[in-house]
């Protein structure tokens, strides 16, 4: 297929359906054309599973309809955070910002620098804990966008060296980079990037469409289970 038009990905979540990753918008479908002669154009998408029920994931199949996948959130347990960016400001010169409501629990920053996040302190973080370079290292793993820092008042939470890319993470969410659009949503979290965040594939979160690491607790697998 040949494009005659580029433009930046974009991602619609269906309604109780799933997250449809737009390319191109208007795109020349090879072999075909209309009555005129004329070639005729679609819009290229793919369909991924948000559900977690697909036998084709990360690929949709309709399980959601059979499912009765829900998009909307459920929060009557009170178990989701509230969303509030919370500062801690280290003697170095370096504030680390986190909003736990879209932390999708990847733990790359407790792998990553334990003596500044700290699982079981209070408070959790601990700027002055480890040197500038590795904390803003550490940081920057974070893919889901609930971590971010400043220097000298200056915040920095964008990596503009990254290519728009959809990475489906093992038996997690989809980490999403550089600034792909998510179309028609607007509970964007208190001082979230929208350069980089992670949507939930398993269909258990609380803040869909973002993750919100309840793949962990039910126990995910992105297996594809083709032949059952």
């Amino acid at each position: 297929m040949v494009s005659d038009l580029h433009t930046l990905p974009k991602i619609v979540p269906a309604p109780n359906g799933p997250l449809y990753l737009i390319n191109d918008s208007t795109q020349v479908v090879a072999n075909i054309e209309d009555a005129n002669g004329q070639p005729i154009k679609a819009v290229m998408k793919v369909a991924l599973c948000r559900c977690g029920g697909s036998k084709n994931k990360p690929l949709c199949d309709g399980t959601h309809a059979a499912l009765k996948f829900s998009s909307k959130n459920d929060d009557t347990d009170g178990s989701v955070p509230p969303d509030k960016r919370k500062n801690y400001a280290g003697k170095n010169g370096i504030t680390v910002h986190d909003n736990r409501r879209i932390c999708s629990h990847s733990a790359e920053c407790l792998r990553n620098l334990e003596s500044v996040f700290r699982l079981d302190e209070l408070p959790w973080i601990n700027p002055d804990g480890g040197e500038v370079p590795k904390i803003i290292e550490t940081v920057r793993k974070c893919p889901s966008g609930a971590l971010s820092y400043s220097i000298d008042g200056v915040e920095y939470r964008d990596d503009k060296t990254r290519a728009p890319k959809v990475i489906v993470s093992k038996n997690g969410p989809y980490h999403v980079t550089d600034g792909i659009e998510l179309a028609g949503v607007e509970n964007w979290a208190e001082g979230a990037s929208k350069e980089h965040y992670a949507l939930c594939r398993c269909g258990a979160s609380k803040n869909k469409p973002f993750c919100d690491g309840m793949h962990l607790r039910i126990k995910f697998t992105d297996s594809l289970k083709i032949d059952e």
